[in-house]
């Protein structure tokens, strides 16, 4: 048995019972069940069907995202998310660029190398090395000034931290960032790269070694090794090149809102809802969610 959640955006609610029927009708679908009215749905359906991709692309056309999963085992006891551009709105490395005057700069590399066309170390090295002599204070005030939360971020962590799940944050960023969205969405633990900074003022060098791709599957090995469970229980979110080993190794991994080149290789994209789909696609309904408030980052 499998079952299919559709949603959208909460912002922008589409679905209705009318929408809903055609595609329910196709799959087959046994009982219906709002999650969130006019934002997302579910029901049991018997098999995958052969036209998957087809009913998929209709609904995206809609502004709908369609996932399907096995109905055992989809609600999960550890959450692994990556950071900048999923947990949070913005790309740290970016904002420490604008800060400097160069942003636009920077974010062409970013954007390339989160689209796999270039080698991340490379890239995040390349980068880095443009922040030379800045002050150590531009961090803090990229933290106070331009970090804001992913839509649903809060929620996400809170409600599955209720249910007993595991929290991680696993970032090809740095941990000056990291420690302060972990401690400000309420994450178990953070991991993430190292600024060099000598006498208050950046270097321009990363601390070796590079947390990149390898270095997030190698997290999801160790966390799990150390709770007792298995990669399967894993729920992995990220939008990046780098994050694609962790989605590709947990037994539900999400590319949101994710780069092309990532979201062509992943099983579940959500496309037009926010962090909180990840909820829905676990069987969680509105009303279970918990409302924690944000912690200062």
């Amino acid at each position: 048995m499998f079952i299919a959640t559709l949603l959208t955006n909460p912002a922008e609610p589409v679905l209705t019972v009318g929408n809903v029927l055609t595609y329910h009708d196709q799959l087959r679908g046994g009982e219906f069940r709002w999650l969130q009215d006019g934002v997302a749905c579910e029901f049991p359906i018997p098999e995958r069907p052969a036209n998957e991709r087809q009913i998929w692309q209709s609904l995206q056309d809609r502004g709908v995202d369609l996932v399907i999963q096995p109905a055992q085992g989809r609600r999960k006891k550890m959450l692994l998310a990556d950071m900048d551009s999923t947990m949070i709105q913005q790309e740290c490395l970016d904002e420490l660029a604008d800060e400097a005057g160069f942003g636009e700069r920077v974010a062409a590399i970013t954007a390339r190398a989160m689209n796999g066309e270039l080698v991340f170390e490379d890239a995040l090295r390349e980068r880095v090395a443009l922040l030379e002599g800045l002050p150590e204070d531009v961090i803090d005030r990229v933290l106070e000034n331009r970090i804001t939360p992913m839509p649903g971020a809060v929620e996400l962590v809170a409600t599955m931290h209720k249910a007993g799940a595991y929290t991680a944050l696993v970032s090809g960023g740095f941990t000056d960032f990291t420690e302060a969205v972990a401690h400000g969405l309420g994450f178990d633990e953070n991991r993430a790269n190292r600024l060099e900074i000598i006498d208050g003022v950046l270097t321009g060098k990363v601390i070796d070694p590079i947390l990149g791709r390898d270095a997030k599957v190698q997290a999801l090995q160790e966390i799990t090794a150390r709770l007792g469970i298995s990669a399967d229980d894993v729920l992995a979110v990220g939008d990046g090149a780098n994050d694609l080993g962790m989605l590709q190794m947990a037994g539900t991994g999400v590319a949101l809102h994710a780069k092309p080149a990532v979201a062509a290789q992943c099983d579940i994209r959500i496309n037009f809802g926010d962090l909180t789909a990840l909820l829905f696609i676990q069987g969680y309904a509105r009303t279970q969610f918990v409302n924690a408030d944000l912690r200062a980052i």
